[in-house]
This record gives C-alpha cells, sequence and structure tokens, in this order.
C-alpha cells in the first residue's frame, strides 16, 4: 500500500464519506492517518471517524476516531491494522456541526492522508 489520501483536501458543508482504500496485498502493520484541518469558522465542529471494510461495500468496523476538532491544525493517529486482519478496505466518514446564531451550515476545508507504517 502506498501513501494516499483518505478524503482529498475539499471543502466541506455536511456529514459525508471519503471513497475506499484498497489496502492491498502488500498490507502494513499499520497506518498513520493524518488530518489536517485548512480552515474553519466560529461554533463549528468536526469529528472524522475511520472505518474499515472486508469487501468496500459494508463499514461496520469502526478502526479510530479523532476527537472532536474545533480549530484549524494537524492531528496523527496510528490504526493498528493487526487487530484487524479482516480489513481489506479503508475511509474516513465525517459529521460537521455547527451551532449559534445565523446560518447554521458548517464551512470546514480539510484532508485525511493514510501512510504505512
Amino acid at each position: 500500500m502506498e501513501a494516499s489520501f483518505l478524503v482529498s483536501p475539499v471543502t466541506v458543508h455536511a456529514n459525508g464519506d471519503g471513497p475506499a482504500l484498497a489496502i492491498g496485498p502488500d498490507r502494513p502493520p499499520s497506518l498513520l492517518i493524518t488530518l489536517g484541518i485548512t480552515k474553519t469558522i466560529e461554533q463549528e465542529l468536526l469529528h472524522v471517524f475511520i472505518q474499515g471494510s472486508r469487501n468496500g461495500s459494508d463499514w461496520t468496523e469502526r478502526l479510530a476516531v479523532f476527537p472532536e476538532k474545533f480549530y484549524v491544525g494537524v492531528s496523527s493517529l496510528v490504526v493498528d491494522l493487526s487487530q484487524h486482519p479482516e480489513v481489506e478496505y479503508v475511509r474516513a466518514q465525517w459529521k460537521a456541526i455547527r451551532w449559534g446564531r445565523g446560518d447554521k451550515t458548517p464551512v470546514f476545508d480539510f484532508y485525511v492522508f493514510a501512510e504505512p507504517v
């Protein structure tokens, strides 16, 4: 598996899912997942989950969760794939929430990057 974006740099206004990424035959023991938030506005949060699947369509396995993010910045975590031998695909899922006065539409620019370790 080569390093790749789970979510290419994007602007989101709602919840969503990234595309499936095949782990492939040269399965690494772990993945370093990096979440980079490059733009946000006040009174909102982004919650990102890393999911696993056996077949690329059933996403029942939650591999990791980033803490809720409110600000611009970069965070990383390691997913130990040896604990999930059945997982053949990974993807990112996110929830974007805004509260307070005015327009309740969230605005986040972010990316999620995966690399073998």
